[in-house]
């Protein structure tokens, strides 16, 4: 299908504009539109997976224009990877929404397609001003999930986290103004290819404007000293939202990549390699602060919104390492770390409500219903996100450690990665005994009615991570395989260059 790169962006977003035609009608009808939806993303985002296993680099020129004067979408696998990972948790995070979340808001389900289609639109764009605008479209969606539901609390961490975002998007759109008056492109590969070539008399305004860009997609990332928003928002969230947040962190993660590899890689001359000064040094300090912050955490929730701050912490550690190797293990921890931060942010949700009033404190002992599952639950998800064998956690990690294992500074290394692990291991059991061990001999057990979605939906979380485990060795050939693709970006380069608008001819009679 020659059209197949644009249909993960048309798809939520012709499903999020019928949802919005449809807020009045009832709930039922809505959420078989949002699953039917989700589940199309996933089929076509796998089609895609499929196609760029091969190594196909697919490009699709929006209104048939040259990719100088259009916009141009481009599949790869790293695309590829990240539109399946995206798919797949917003389907998850949907049955979650099943117990009755979705009952909060008419628009729950239309916001929910356009945030996907944000994330689909990020990770296939090929230029930079584009990619603006899919990150404005998934901020603007995420704005409208964070406030579902209402709440005080909620409010004041929404305006906190709005605030800080339009920040940083002022900042985007200064640094794609820079670049573009430089250097008179935004697409991706023609940058590239004048990069190299520029005047060094642009150095200056260059360097900036690529800076300005990695202080951007950090600060989404949550990477030091830009992450403090990030615990709070995520932890007033209702579980479906915090569940599709946790990718969207990643997006950051994903734009380091793809830009300062395409735009400032190894052949971009004065601005070669502009960012792997920064990431690596950033990222030990971002996870030993993240692991701390678990530590201290007083509430379930928060203390998950941490490990997502930590695990921001390793992957810029690999991706800072600047190798294949490295890279290859910190893909396999991006999928890795998502699933679980996902999985947690479910499993949270369905404990709060157990434990009645108490919530998710734990400060507050209080009896739980359902003690036995949960504390299972807790315990293999727990067991994933600190790197215990022989879970997925430690396979990511050991990858990591062994990439970095040659470099002069590996000790340190070795030693922050290590350490945090442990403060990580001894903050989640502090809170599993506290929620599931420490409770009072006298205490009635809430009642908590069955929640359609939820047990499936963590089941297939864990089943995912368990999966990835098992099949690590196809999962880290495929994340091998997009890091040499991404380490050696002309031929990404050539062949978006090389596609040409369709001709088309008409025939007189």
């Amino acid at each position: 299908m020659s059209h197949l790169p644009v249909l993960p962006i048309l798809l939520p977003l012709l499903a999020g504009a019928l949802l919005v035609l449809m807020a009045r009608a009832p709930i039922g009808l809505r959420r078989l539109v949002g699953l039917s939806a989700s589940a199309l993303q996933l089929v076509l985002a796998l089609w895609l997976l499929r196609q760029a296993a091969g190594g196909e680099v697919a490009v699709y020129l929006l209104g048939n224009w040259p990719t100088w004067a259009g916009i141009v979408l481009v599949a790869d696998r790293l695309a590829a990877l990240m539109l399946v990972l995206a798919a797949a948790l917003a389907l998850v995070a949907q049955l979650h929404a099943l117990g009755g979340i979705d009952r909060r808001g008419a628009h729950f389900h239309a916001l929910f397609q356009f945030q996907v289609m944000g994330l689909s639109g990020a990770f296939l764009t090929g230029d930079l001003f584009n990619l603006f605008v899919f990150f404005e479209v998934l901020l603007i969606s995420s704005y409208g999930l964070l406030l579902h539901g209402d709440g005080r609390l909620r409010i004041k961490r929404s305006l906190h986290y709005v605030s800080f975002n339009l920040v940083a998007s002022a900042l985007f759109l200064i640094a794609v103004a820079v670049i573009y008056g430089t250097l008179g492109t935004v697409n991706m590969a023609d940058l590239a290819a004048k990069i190299a070539a520029a005047d060094p008399a642009d150095a200056a305004l260059v360097r900036s404007g690529g800076l300005i860009l990695l202080c951007v997609f950090t600060a989404k990332a949550a990477l030091l000293p830009l992450y403090l928003w990030l615990p709070s928002a995520y932890a007033v969230a209702s579980a479906p939202v915090a569940a599709l947040f946790a990718i969207m962190t990643k997006v950051g993660v994903y734009a380091v990549v793809r830009v300062h590899t395409v735009v400032f890689g190894p052949e971009a001359g004065f601005a070669a390699d502009l960012a792997w000064p920064w990431l690596l040094p950033a990222g030990a300090a971002t996870l030993v602060l993240g692991a701390l912050g678990a530590l201290a955490a007083t509430g379930l929730r928060r203390l998950v919104g941490y490990l997502v701050v930590a695990s921001a912490g390793t992957l810029f550690i690999a991706i800072g390492a600047a190798g294949t190797k490295a890279l290859s293990a910190a893909l396999y921890y991006l999928v890795h770390s998502t699933i679980a931060a996902s999985a947690l942010f479910l499993l949270a949700d369905r404990i709060r409500h157990a434990r009645g009033s108490a919530g998710d404190s734990l400060r507050t002992t209080s009896a739980i219903a359902g003690r036995g599952a949960l504390g299972l639950a807790f315990l293999a998800a727990a067991m994933v996100v600190a790197g215990l064998p022989p879970w997925s956690g430690f396979l990511a990690k050991a990858m990591i450690l062994d990439a970095v294992a040659q470099r002069p500074d590996a000790a340190w290394l070795w030693g922050v990665v290590l350490a945090s692990a442990l403060l990580v291991i001894v903050a989640l059991a502090r809170a599993g005994s506290h929620l599931f061990w420490r409770e009072p001999a006298d205490a009635v057990a809430p009642s908590s009615a069955p929640r359609r979605g939820e047990r499936l939906a963590g089941g297939l979380l864990l089943a995912a991570l368990a999966a990835l485990a098992v099949f690590a060795s196809p999962v880290v050939d495929y994340t091998r395989a997009t890091a040499e693709q991404l380490r050696s970006p002309s031929t990404w380069i050539a062949r978006v260059q090389a596609e040409t608008p369709v001709q088309r001819t008409t025939e007189t009679p």
